[in-house]
Formats: C-alpha cells, sequence, structure tokens
C-alpha cells in the first residue's frame, strides 16, 4: 500500500481537480437536460454508441441494423472490452448493463487522468502534470468521458501503456497495449508506440525514445534515474512487444472468422458504417462543401483552424522533444482520427486520446501563476460543462 500511497498523494491535486471539472460537467448536464424535460441519466448511457455496447453486452455479437440505402450496421464493428466489464459489472452488482458502462467509464476517466499525470509528471515534472490533466478535462467534449463510451477507458489503458515504456515496464506495457486493442481500433496507436520504443532500445536509440532531452533553457526537466538503460534484459522486451498487438489482431482475425471473410473482414464490417481509412480526403470534400453558402462557411473555417490548430500542437510537440512514443501514439490516433471516411461530427471525440497534444499548452499553462491558471481553467471548465450540456441535448456525439 505504501508503494500506492506516495504516488497517489502527487497525484492527487490533478485527481481532485479533475473530479471536480466533471463533476461541474454533470452538475450542468443535468440542469440542462431537466430545463428541456429530458434527462441527463439517459444521455449518458443510453444513445448512440452506449446503446451498442449495451446491446452487446446483453445479447453478444450478431446485432445488425440494415438501411434502406443498403448499408449494414453490425455490432461487430465494437471492440468487446467494454462490453465485457459492463457484463462484469451486471454480473457481480446490481447494475444494469448500462449503468455498469457507466460506472466503468466513470472509474477508467479518473484511471485515465492518473495516467496522463504519470506520463507528464514523468517527462515535465509535477505542475505540468496537473495542468495537463486539467485541460484533458476542459476539451469541449469532454462530456464523453463521462459517458458510458470507450474512450475514457482506452485512454486509460493507453496513457499507463506509455507510462510502463517510459519507466522501462516492458511487460506492463504490453499488457495495457493488449487491452487497449480490445478496446478500440486506434489501439494500433499504443502497439506503434510499444514496438518503436522496443526497436529503438533494441538498436541502442534510447535517448528520444524512452527518455527526455529538455531544449536548451527549459526549467521542466524530469528525473531520468528511471529510464530504460539499453543494455537492459532482452526478454522482457521482446515478450512486451510480442503482447502489444494481441488484442486488436485477436478480435480482428475472429471478426474474420465469424464473418468468413478472413482477415479483412473487419474492413468489410466498418464498410458497412460507410468508414474507412481513405488520407482524409472525404473530410476535405466535407470541409470544401461548407463553403458553399455563408453561414456554413463559418463551420468551414473554423473546421480549419481546429485542424490547423491540432497540427500546430503536434509540431510543438515534436519540437519541444517529446519522448519518440508519444510522438508515435499522437500521431497515430491523429491520423486515423482526420483522415477516416465518415463520422465527420465524431472526430473531436476521437481525438480525445490524444492527450500529449495537450504538452504544449499544459507547459505554457505551468509557467502562469497559480492564481492565473485557476481562473483560466475555471473559465474554460464552465465553457465546457455549458458546451457539453448543449451538445448532449441536441446533435450529441454520433
Amino acid at each position: 500500500m505504501n508503494d500506492l500511497a506516495a504516488p497517489l498523494r502527487r497525484a492527487a491535486p490533478a485527481l481532485l481537480g479533475y473530479a471536480a471539472v466533471r463533476a461541474l460537467g454533470l452538475v450542468v448536464l443535468a440542469v440542462w437536460s431537466a430545463a428541456r424535460g429530458k434527462s441527463a441519466h439517459t444521455l449518458l448511457t443510453a444513445r448512440w454508441d452506449a446503446l451498442w455496447y449495451t446491446r452487446v453486452a446483453d445479447l453478444g455479437y450478431g446485432y445488425e441494423v440494415r438501411l434502406p440505402n443498403g448499408d449494414v450496421h453490425s455490432n461487430l464493428a465494437f471492440f468487446p472490452l467494454l462490453p465485457w466489464l459492463e457484463r462484469l459489472m451486471h454480473a457481480v452488482t446490481p447494475l444494469s448493463y448500462a449503468d455498469g458502462g457507466l460506472t466503468v467509464s466513470l472509474l477508467a476517466s479518473l484511471a485515465a487522468a492518473w495516467g496522463i499525470f504519470a506520463v507528464v509528471e514523468h517527462v515535465y515534472g509535477r505542475r505540468a502534470g496537473v495542468c495537463a490533466v486539467l485541460l484533458w478535462a476542459v476539451l469541449p467534449v469532454g462530456i464523453v468521458q463521462s459517458m458510458a463510451y470507450s474512450e475514457s477507458l482506452f485512454t486509460a489503458l493507453a496513457a499507463w501503456s506509455l507510462y510502463a515504456v517510459l519507466t522501462g515496464r516492458w511487460l506492463t506495457a504490453g499488457t495495457l497495449a493488449l487491452f487497449a486493442g480490445l478496446t478500440r481500433p486506434v489501439g494500433l496507436a499504443v502497439v506503434a508506440a510499444v514496438w518503436v520504443a522496443g526497436i529503438t532500445s533494441f538498436t541502442g536509440v534510447a535517448s528520444r525514445s524512452t527518455g527526455f532531452a529538455p531544449r536548451a533553457g527549459s526549467s521542466f526537466v524530469r528525473d531520468r534515474s528511471t529510464a530504460p538503460v539499453p543494455g537492459a534484459r532482452v526478454w522482457p522486451r521482446a515478450l512486451g512487444m510480442a503482447l502489444a498487438p494481441l488484442g486488436a489482431a485477436g478480435y480482428v482475425l475472429w471478426v474474420g472468422h465469424r464473418t468468413g471473410k478472413g482477415p479483412l473482414g473487419y474492413l468489410d464490417v466498418q464498410a458497412g458504417w460507410r468508414n474507412g481509412f481513405d488520407g482524409g480526403a472525404a473530410f476535405a470534400r466535407f470541409v470544401g462543401e461548407k463553403f458553399t453558402s455563408f453561414p456554413s462557411a463559418l463551420a468551414g473555417v473554423g473546421l480549419i483552424v481546429g485542424v490547423g490548430l491540432v497540427l500546430w500542437l503536434y509540431v510543438v510537440g515534436v519540437r519541444q522533444g517529446q519522448p519518440l512514443p508519444l510522438l508515435v501514439y499522437t500521431g497515430v490516433v491523429t491520423a486515423l482520427a482526420l483522415c477516416a471516411s465518415s463520422y465527420f461530427g465524431s472526430k473531436p471525440r476521437l481525438l480525445m486520446p490524444a492527450f500529449p497534444l495537450l504538452l504544449p499548452l499544459a507547459l505554457a499553462l505551468a509557467r502562469l501563476r497559480t492564481s492565473r491558471s485557476a481562473w483560466v481553467v475555471g473559465g474554460v471548465a464552465v465553457a465546457s460543462a455549458a458546451y457539453g450540456a448543449f451538445w448532449l441535448n441536441g446533435s450529441g456525439p454520433p
């Protein structure tokens, strides 16, 4: 217990701040929904993807919806870890599948916040770690962290896997990457991070892959004593790398076997949802169509600014010398989110696990006086809570 108590004490300000932000978002959602005659509980647990997850937990795989245009929406598109946990919660508690999913997401969001803190504290120090967690909490679509969705669960597994990589815990990193691969298709990003770190450590290129080389004049320097040593034992790294892809690969191969379409069967399932990877061509057309009329042109400008901000933050992270596993992970998450060929309204939600994008902003916030940074975070938290309530009571996350 003592081994856990010290890290928990260090993370306490971040976790308390995170819980306060999320509580504010839930209170605002409850008040807003009541004023509109809607149930906040239903919005969090029984709409959109949450319904698909609970249906898998209750009835298993095999359910599909055939649309008039010929599209087939199969629940095989949804990875199994969250439904498994919903089924476990239902079996050991009085909770329904939906409430089990909500409970898992709420607990996972705290685990994700702690994991983000651990990663950022390791690289940039405690103050930056707290700021990164708070920025993740106040994202405009942060309310998804409190929904019966898989984003919080995936982010928790990804963050702790990355922390394990940065601290040389290869078996832990590989195991968590395996579970991340059972949670969302973007689990490939965690696998890529583990593999790149492992390969570069085998070749002795460790300064960027697992360590942190601060820029000249930087005041945020971590203790390098826990960085992996290139000459460490080989077998934990090799085993961790071998474990990492088993979750995603296992599920994809199982779907191919179940559908009778071989290793690429999962791609056919995604195609039934009109989802795939086209390098961003469809998204570019979607943005371009916004400029056909004046009111929608403003949305087009906003989309371009948003994408530009994401790319700029990534470039700044590269220039600041973020460890290579973080850069690889963030790059893959960002590419898969922006280059998917459908569900354009989901892109902010799909980018949520890419928390290293927030590190340049966290460093800037950490340099402010505490009172000023508190005002900044507080103001953004109120705006995020209001937007989250408006969003869920409107179109919501597809």
